[in-house]
């Protein structure tokens, strides 16, 4: 099988690193839009490096990876799917509904592939999270807390181009939540603070966020995100029920620290990002694209999928925007596909 890896930067540098090493992999080719940058990894593989993404296709490659900027994406995958390619793409599909919706149509139009790349769908605690759901070992369910707090945060040059903090960060929030409970997302009322670094408020975007979101079977959850958490990498998940409660994301790492006097002590090497956090998922999840496109497993994450996740978060940037419930039946795109 032969790849081509558009985009390598650093999660292009690791997916395409996974993908070199992989058995049913015989070769890579690994462009961008720095054209050197491509050429020393494709040097350090030993795979090859071409000019641009006119050659990831002339060439020949049976699948498609995209981790470039996010503006390239929905071009890409179509692309792609009007070639017949199977693709992995990083999320998101677009930044907004109509070019997802867009490049969905296309690779629906097509026949091909598009597996979305959130990885947490791919980590053992959030896995071991939505079996104990779905066993019924919570019971019913009555609440749910997740956070996604970053130790530092990103650029200020890449600030106006990632889309906000619902869009860039807590979608994986969303996808996860709706991954792990089998609900959908039925109402939100969210609520932002750019108090941090004026370079927040210069982008139009929010350092510190936090949303309640109603389920549809009632369920209430709460996501709650930032991007100057000075202790560490932290991402959690709580979930209440009945009968039980769990939590993803507690380990000897988990940069918290209890008050009380026979506490946990704090972590000694807490967390510091989410390629260190996340690694184990991000091999996971192209292992499995290599499965998707070998005709051995059903796509686990496609374009529709990614969708809903960008709908909750649409929802809840508008209602930030605006101080206001919304009802994720005003958001369109709202046909979800079965959970997987």
């Amino acid at each position: 099988m032969r790849i081509g890896v558009i985009g390598t930067g650093r999660i292009g540098t690791i997916h395409a690193n996974t993908l070199s090493r992989h058995r049913d992999v015989g070769s890579l080719i690994l462009t961008d839009a720095d054209a050197s940058r491509a050429q020393d990894l494709a040097h350090r593989l030993g795979e090859t490096a071409a000019p641009g993404v006119e050659e990831i296709f002339r060439w020949g490659v049976d699948a498609v990876v995209i981790t470039t900027a996010t503006s390239a994406h929905a071009e890409l995958i179509g692309r792609a799917a009007r070639s017949g390619l199977p693709v992995f793409c990083e999320k998101p599909i677009a930044l907004d509904l109509p070019g997802t919706l867009s490049a969905i149509a296309e690779v629906e139009t097509a026949g091909t592939v598009l597996q979305m790349g959130f990885q947490r769908r791919f980590d053992a605690g959030y896995t071991g999270a939505r079996e104990a759901v779905r066993s019924g070992r919570l019971g019913r369910l009555h609440t749910v807390r997740a956070l996604t707090s970053d130790q530092t945060p990103p650029p200020a040059t890449w600030l106006p181009l990632s889309g906000g903090l619902y869009r860039d960060t807590l979608i994986h929030d969303f996808d996860v939540l709706r991954w792990v409970t089998g609900r959908e997302v039925a109402d939100v009322y969210a609520a932002g603070s750019d108090a941090g670094p004026a370079m927040f408020r210069a982008a139009g975007d929010v350092d510190t966020g936090a949303a309640l979101l109603t389920l549809d079977d009632g369920t209430l959850a709460t996501v709650t995100g930032a991007r100057l958490n000075g202790a560490g990498y932290d991402v959690r998940m709580e979930l209440a029920g009945e009968l039980d409660q769990i939590v993803v994301g507690l380990d000897d790492r988990t940069p918290i620290a209890s008050t009380e006097p026979s506490g946990p002590p704090a972590a000694d090497k807490p967390w510091t990002g989410f390629l260190e956090r996340f690694g184990p998922a991000y091999e996971a999840e192209l292992n499995a694209f290599v499965e998707v496109v070998r005709g051995e497993r059903a796509n686990p994450c496609d374009g529709r999928e990614a969708l809903q996740a960008l709908r909750v978060a649409e929802a809840c940037e508008l209602s930030r925007r605006e101080r206001r419930p919304v009802h994720l039946a005003e958001i369109p795109g709202g046909t979800a596909s079965p959970f997987v």
